[in-house]
Formats: C-alpha cells, structure tokens, sequence
C-alpha cells in the first residue's frame, strides 16, 4: 500500500489522446482513446460519462480495452459524452468532450485546450462531399467570417478566443458547437526552491535545487518504509 502511495505521487497523471484529434464525429466513425504516462500507462483506463450513464469504463457496454486503450469501431449519436482516463488508485486526467452527429458537417477543432499565443485552425468538414467547400464559421452565435476553402485560422489565440465554434456549409447543413479553451502559457520565474547552502561563492549544482515540499514527502514515506520493513523482520525472527 505504502509503496502503490509513493509511486502514485511520482508518477504524472495521464493524458487521454483521441485519434483521430478531433472532437466532433460522423455516426459510423472509429476513434482510438488512449490513456499516455510517462512512465507506465499500466492501471489506467478509460471512463466516460453519457446522457444514459456515468462513470463507464471501456469494455462496459461501450468500445473494446486494450491495455490502457479503448477503441470504439462504430460511434453512435449515443456515444457523445464527457470521457477521461482513470488510475486504479482513484487519480484522473483531464477530461475530454466528444460529440457524435448524426448529420453531414462536423467541425474540426483541437481536442485538448490550446495554448495562449499559438495559432489554430479550424477546418468544416462534409462527410461525403469534398473538404475545401466555402464555409461559414461562429463563434458563440455570431458569424466571425466566411472562408472559400473551408479552413480559418486564429492567430496568437487569448482568452477573449475562448468560446463555443460551430461552422456551416451551404447546402450540406452546421456542425454541432465544440468548445475552444485557452490555456496560460507557464510564467518564466524561476519557481520557489529550497538551496542548499554552498561553502563556496560557485552557484549550486542543479541537482541540489530541488522542492522542499517533495524532499519532505518523500523521505517520509521512506522512512515509514524502512520501519515497517524492520518491524516485519524482528517479527519473522521471533517466529
């Protein structure tokens, strides 16, 4: 239990990938979620929440596991919900909104938030027809622009960019909305650091800049590692 503690605050939450990156699709597409780590992806699956139930995990009714994937080989209008990856110790990424149509245009956006100052394209899309048609794009209700090939662009997105988008082509119908979020670009001040004194004027070496909290947690659980392990070897010595 002790050991399944400290590898749980080493290790990084997962992220749930969708392949393809996209948040809305056609009824009748395949997507791949996938739960990624660093270091083990072992123990992670993939949950979601839907209008008919919630916390579902892949194989549950719904998409076929494989390991730490879930692929779902044909999505129904039924399928649209919120989806997630879960450790079996209880952590959880960041979720995810994919929405399934049942008509003939989706809007294709990035699935993750996207960072402050990048550019991002957006791109309508017909399911039969070709992916160059003019369209029209929105932006909580209101028309941004037209664009004649079907792809518009937001350079050095902010936070005034966040919002719901949709898009329609003439003739083939809209998109359902997808929400574009925008994320903080991380601040470049060097982060709150313990020191270790120096005897020398010479800057510290990297390896001595390390966090105190993390330093405190971790020798903790060390220690309360090496006591158990010595309780559990007088007590097999006496026996």
């Amino acid at each position: 239990m002790m050991e399944t503690s400290l590898q749980y605050l080493l290790f990084l939450p997962a992220a749930l990938t969708v392949s393809p990156s996209r948040s809305q699709f056609f009824k009748g597409d395949s997507v791949s979620l996938s739960c990624e780590e660093d270091n083990s992806s072992a123990g992670w699956t993939v949950r979601r929440n839907t209008t008919r139930r919630t916390r579902t995990q892949c194989g549950d009714g719904w998409g076929i596991p494989a390991g730490s994937t879930c692929n779902i080989s044909y999505l129904f209008t039924l399928d649209s919900g919120v989806y997630w990856c879960e450790w079996r110790e209880g952590a959880a990424s960041s979720s995810i909104q994919l929405t399934v149509t049942g008509g003939s245009v989706i809007l294709q956006s990035p699935v993750l938030p996207v960072m402050e100052g990048d550019d991002v394209t957006l791109s309508c899309h017909t399911k039969t027809a070709p992916s160059n048609l003019p369209a029209a794009f929105y932006k909580d209700g209101s028309l941004i622009r037209t664009e004649p090939a079907g792809h518009m662009t937001l350079h050095h997105v902010t936070s005034s960019d966040e919002g719901l988008y949709r898009c329609s082509i003439s003739a083939h119908g809209e998109s359902p909305s997808s929400r574009i979020s925008v994320s903080v670009k991380p601040s470049t001040t060097a982060p709150t650091t313990f020191l270790f004194p120096s005897p020398s004027s010479h800057p510290s070496p990297p390896y001595l800049l390390l966090s105190l909290p993390f330093i405190i947690v971790v020798v903790l659980l060390v220690l309360v590692l090496m006591v158990r392990r010595s309780v559990q070897r007088k007590s097999e010595a006496t026996t």
